[in-house]
């Protein structure tokens, strides 16, 4: 037999509200998009039209640190001249900077 009944919190009536874990995860969804998303998106596109508008006699660098003078743009492959009469291939999106004219003379 039990004497004392079993005491069970009662909240206030409207103190807890349904939607705070609602709020709570459009919130983090939010600033995960500001922080994060977004940056990477518009880091995307500048190397997008970076990539789009080379040309022969550009100056680039690619990313595994390779410099040198584009001499062919092809539509997925540029032909880059690294030295006195060597020439490699690489895939377009693979350059990851322009760099000033003259960098090639001076490196």
């Amino acid at each position: 037999m039990n004497l004392i009944s079993d005491a069970w919190a009662q909240s206030a009536p409207g103190s807890t509200s349904q939607l705070t874990p609602l709020l709570m995860m459009v919130l983090f969804v939010g600033v995960f998009y500001f922080l994060l998303i977004r940056p990477q998106q518009k880091k995307a596109k500048e190397h997008q039209a970076l990539v789009s508008k080379l040309a022969a006699g550009d100056e680039v660098v690619t990313n595994g640190g390779i410099l040198g003078r584009v001499t062919e743009a092809g539509e997925t492959f540029i032909t880059l001249e690294v030295a006195e009469g060597v020439r490699i291939k690489v895939q377009r999106h693979q350059i990851s900077q322009l760099m000033p004219k003259g960098t090639l003379k001076s490196a």
